[in-house]
């Protein structure tokens, strides 16, 4: 019914344009919105307001013209003016009403659509470093990631799923530099633990597996591995540094690592406590319902760094400084020039995420979706100049910044640290409240508020759950399936369909109004990026469900209405399926 709309009031503008009522050179973009209030109509159109001002006319007699410029299309009862211009559109009944059939015929294809289609996208996200398992603040990204990449699928785009991951730098010597540490504390060693060191316990799981495969392959003398290492940082009892340096300690440490062990048996300890991280990470967001299309390795592109960068450097956008190399990113931008290889030689972060922008948009995608933290508000525009400057569009990326979510239980914030290793991991969380409700709950605010996750509410058994809720409602339906069948009444979805119009209720007329909104939901959902668009659809569809179950019987003698009722039924039982799917929810048939 939205594109007929939108096909008459395009229909409509260009006889206005050919009699001279509006400019040739105006073009407007026609949208089409639903009304909220059902006296008002079904749909809605600003149009005329929009010409007013180019056509110097008032908006009603505008809108007037465009109703007698062109016949209303087929389905629509009426149309009226409204307000300054409005233009409000009635759907016939019956038009209303089809959406039962065509979402019986279509089944899981409902809400589907080609809109997208010929689009290749790319969407990365979480893309946590390895030095750690995922926690619940990860736990959103991944959500958010995967619910907007089905969103597109939805609608046609060719999506590819991409985890990159940071298996190489700085960070990663640190945790294989733990690692080793615990392991030699395995060994009976006394050691003081590095404060800038990764300290969870599963750093002692992985040197634990260290020892159960090479035994004391790795052992070295304690005194030599601390031997002119620079003093760790010391603090008072105001938690004020007062003497060491925690950055120059745990450098040191790493440096007496390699040397130490030589470079096999380093890449040993390395790999290891890489790889048993990613092997964590990647079967706890299997377990979360998020799966990849690819995980991608920042080693693989070593070689690609430097070439970018001397790309960079032949377009003029590199310079020197302090025997460091600098990108001047300032050209594009940028609120500040960024090194890309220090003084001593060894490549930054920022220029390896150069060469995988690069790498990326070499490999064809139309639009590669960034989902990143908000903390990394101050990196996107260095990605853009980065872009532009190695000769791509700049369109051709997009970020979306996700705020922050705080765990709360039993009314309180718990904090969190990787480091210190006191943090909720994101299996933990789904362990204690179900896959289902974590899920949900990360995707059902908009990504740029800040999330706060409360424990106690995902795990009630009642309306106030947003999730059982909704859920509730497709079991509901169920149950009075099973019931028709306990009571020896029959169900012919046929007679049904032919029965449509005995569903002349309000509450019949509101959830019919929901099925036909749905495809638009999807719609706007993908291509805004906001499942919780979609969340709130599910809500206000279930929510009208448990209204019509309060106020009338679907088990009714007259088998006519009974046949009507239930076709409706089953017309938002799978509507809630399809919305639930796409968020990786399951759908329970008893709770």
């Amino acid at each position: 019914m939205k594109a007929h709309l939108e096909q008459f009031l395009a229909d409509a503008l260009a006889v206005l344009k050919a009699n001279d009522v509006v400019p040739d050179d105006v073009s407007p973009t026609i949208t089409i919105s639903r009304t909220r209030d059902p006296s008002h109509g079904d749909y809605a159109s600003n149009l005329a307001m929009i010409l007013a001002k180019p056509a110097g006319r008032a908006p009603r007699d505008i809108a007037q013209a465009i109703l007698d410029a062109a016949p209303l299309p087929s389905g629509v009862s009426k149309a009226e003016l409204a307000g300054p211009g409005f233009i409000n559109f009635f759907a016939e009944d019956d038009i209303q009403a089809a959406v039962v059939g065509q979402v019986l015929s279509a089944k899981e294809q409902y809400g589907l659509s080609d809109k997208g289609k010929g689009q290749r996208w790319q969407v990365e996200y979480v893309s946590a470093n390895p030095t750690g398992p995922l926690h619940v603040g990860h736990g959103r990204g991944a959500a958010l990631g995967a619910t907007i990449s089905n969103l597109l699928t939805a609608v046609g785009v060719e999506v590819d799923r991409e985890y990159y991951v940071n298996d190489a730098g700085r960070q990663m010597d640190i945790l294989a530099a733990s690692v080793w540490l615990r392991y030699l504390e395995a060994h009976g060693h006394e050691l003081v633990f590095p404060s800038n060191g990764y300290q969870g316990d599963y750093i002692a799981d992985i040197a634990a597996k260290l020892v159960a495969e090479h035994g004391d392959a790795f052992v070295k003398p304690i005194a030599e591995v601390f031997k002119d290492v620079p003093a760790d940082e010391a603090k008072d009892v105001n938690d004020k540094v007062v003497s060491g340096d925690k950055e120059l300690h745990i450098d040191g440490l790493i440096a007496k690592a390699k040397s130490l062990l030589g470079g096999n048996s380093y890449r040993s300890v390395f790999d290891e406590a890489v790889n048993s991280v990613l092997d964590g990470i990647k079967a706890d967001l299997e377990e979360f319902r998020v799966i990849y299309d690819s995980w991608f390795s920042e080693a693989s592109i070593a070689g690609d760094v430097a070439t970018c960068i001397d790309k960079l450097e032949a377009a003029g956008h590199i310079y020197e400084q302090d025997g460091a190399k600098v990108f001047r990113s300032t050209t594009f931008g940028d609120d500040k020039d960024r090194v890309v290889v220090r003084s001593n030689g060894l490549t930054t972060y920022f220029a390896s995420d150069v060469a995988y922008i690069n790498n990326k948009i070499e490999r064809g995608y139309d639009k590669v979706l960034y989902l990143f933290g908000s903390d990394h508000h101050g990196y996107t525009e260095r990605m853009y100049a980065a872009c532009v400057a190695l000769g791509h569009p700049r369109e051709k990326l997009e970020f979306l910044l996700i705020q922050f979510a705080n765990l709360f239980r039993n009314g309180e914030r718990v904090q969190m640290s990787t480091r210190s290793g006191s943090f909720v991991t994101l299996k933990e969380l789904y362990d204690e409240i179900g896959v289902d409700a974590a899920r949900y709950f990360y995707v059902m605010r908009r990504y740029q508020q800040h999330l706060d996750f409360d424990l106690d509410l995902a795990k009630t058994q009642n309306k106030n759950n947003p999730v059982y809720y909704v859920q509730y409602a497709h079991a509901r339906i169920c149950s009075m399936q099973r019931e028709l069948g306990h009571k020896n009444q029959t169900h012919d979805i046929e007679a049904g369909l032919a029965s449509l119009a005995l569903l002349d209720t309000a509450e019949e007329a509101e959830l019919l109004t929901l099925l036909n909104k749905y495809p638009e939901v999807v719609e706007k959902a993908a291509f805004e990026h906001e499942p919780h668009q979609l969340t709130g659809y599910l809500r206000d569809l279930a929510n009208g469900l448990h209204i019509y179950y309060a106020a009338h019987k679907a088990l009714v003698d007259d088998a006519a209405l009974r046949n009507a009722r239930f076709c409706l039924l089953l017309a938002v039982k799978q509507v809630l399926v399809n919305g639930l799917s796409l968020i990786d929810v399951s759908t329970p048939e008893v709770m």
